[in-house]
């Protein structure tokens, strides 16, 4: 398959007066990467991708996966380049018109480009940045509506995630929305490697046994592949 389990807990669901240890702890707890939503406007998890913040507040070595709501991702490209972003995932909704250009912006700060799309987007509209001269090297699909936390997981969504992995086996597929121990099977059989949790992860009373839980769930369905 060509692709390994990834565990992202969303820092939109952490305590916001507390960033820096949050996003310590869930590395502490296993997780391998953050996930941060940044949307138009003042967004606190954006405080956490400055390094200077960082740096006066933990040791933190860890690969920042941003998801952008946002309107018009170029102006995002420089100052979240220069933050320290590891990932920039952009919605397909509003890129359509230049997405060549934004992956290749993105590449050129040391980002790693990833496309995003919402629950009633056809998941054709893809492809074209999957396959294209300078493609994506990820699709996350939205399994609630985006913009904000605590929604029910769209079980229809399975649907596109499985198109994906039978199109795509090295391909990274991320999901995003209503995961945790009552969903992560049903999203790791469809194929889904990237897994985004909130709530499920920073309201349990084990952050680490539910991070374990959802890899293990995803690497016993890579097994068969």
């Amino acid at each position: 398959m060509g692709v390994t389990a990834k565990i992202a807990p969303s820092m939109l669901s952490s305590d916001f007066a507390n960033l820096a240890s949050e996003a310590q702890r869930m590395l502490d707890c296993g997780a391998d990467w953050l996930h941060m939503d940044i949307m138009d406007g003042y967004n606190l998890n954006y405080r956490l991708l400055h390094k200077p913040f960082i740096l006066n507040h933990c040791k933190l070595m860890a690969y920042l996966d941003c998801h952008l709501m946002v309107t018009n991702p170029l102006d995002y490209v420089e100052p979240l380049g220069k933050a320290g972003a590891s990932g920039f995932t952009f919605h397909v909704e509003v890129s359509r018109d230049n997405w060549g250009e934004l992956v290749q912006r993105i590449k050129s700060k040391g980002m790693r480009p990833g496309v995003s799309l919402k629950p009633g987007t056809p998941i054709e509209e893809v492809y074209p940045l999957v396959e294209g001269e300078h493609p994506v090297e990820m699709v996350l699909v939205m399994t609630v509506e985006p913009g904000f936390g605590g929604q029910k997981f769209m079980p229809e969504t399975m649907d596109k995630v499985r198109a994906l992995r039978k199109k795509y086996p090295s391909l990274d597929i991320e999901v995003d929305g209503g995961l945790g121990p009552s969903t992560i099977d049903m999203a790791a059989s469809a194929g889904a490697n990237c897994i985004v949790a909130g709530s499920s992860v920073f309201g349990a009373p084990d952050s680490a046994q539910v991070i374990s839980l959802m890899r293990k769930s995803v690497e016993e369905v890579q097994k068969n592949y």
